[in-house]
């Protein structure tokens, strides 16, 4: 069952969200858009994060009422697909692949973790799923024509992207939540000690072992690199 609104059961219908007329073809012109909307939207989060949009608070960055935004984006579940696609549009699509599929994918993944860097609130917006706007319909197009070298059918391609973004999405969250415990003061040294004290309890010999290996670095730059080259060359592509 649909509503009224769009929206249903299964979330929103993503062919009245994208293949629809982004204003109604009624009445007065109204002074702003739906990009206009989505980029104020988009602009909260960044600066506030994600519980700071509402509807109230996006229609008074556009200088408009409440009411006259529900014919672009009825809700906030809509108005989160299009922020989402609004800066997938950052993505950048251009410049040759080099024919390697697991070095473009992992440029691939680097892309994906700058984009949600610079958005923080990304991580969780794609945290539930979300229909593919235009923009990301384009960044997978060049996923796809990323792994063409290799011999997998069309869904195992498919599954090896979303694999992927998934890993970002996870890892960029995981990153995220780490930085802000490190701006809270003892934090990181209390559990440092926590750790030292279980490793020498004598029931954690594995524990024990593992923290007394030499350490790797931990910028989170070479963190994820590691953890992304793992995943990618990792992945069987033999079909």
């Amino acid at each position: 069952m649909t509503r009224r609104d769009g929206t249903g059961a299964t979330g929103v219908d993503p062919q009245q969200l994208w293949l629809s007329p982004s204003r109604p073809g009624r009445g007065r012109k109204p002074t702003f858009s739906r990009e206009a909307i989505t980029a104020a939207a988009v602009a909260l989060a960044d600066a506030e994060g994600l519980e700071a949009v509402t509807m109230r608070r996006v229609a008074a960055e556009v200088g408009a009422g409440v009411m006259s935004l529900y014919s672009y984006a009825p809700d906030k579940e809509t108005l989160l697909e299009l922020m989402v696609d609004h800066v997938s549009g950052e993505l950048p699509l251009t410049g040759p692949l080099t024919g390697d599929w697991r070095t473009d994918l992992k440029a691939i993944g680097h892309l994906q973790r700058a984009l949600m860097l610079r958005h923080p609130w990304l991580p969780t917006a794609l945290s539930t799923r979300r229909t593919l706007g235009p923009n990301a319909l384009a960044f997978l197009e060049r996923a796809l024509a990323a792994l063409r070298p290799t011999r997998l059918d069309g869904t195992t391609k498919l599954e090896i992207f979303s694999q992927l973004t998934g890993f970002v999405t996870g890892h960029v969250g995981y990153e995220i939540a780490q930085s802000a415990a490190a701006d809270q003061p003892g934090r990181a040294a209390a559990e440092a000690r926590y750790l030292a004290a279980v490793a020498a309890d004598g029931h954690h010999p594995e524990l024990a072992e593992a923290l007394s290996a030499p350490g790797r670095p931990l910028a989170p730059e070479a963190t994820f690199t590691r953890f992304l080259d793992r995943l990618i060359d990792g992945l069987d592509a033999s079909g």
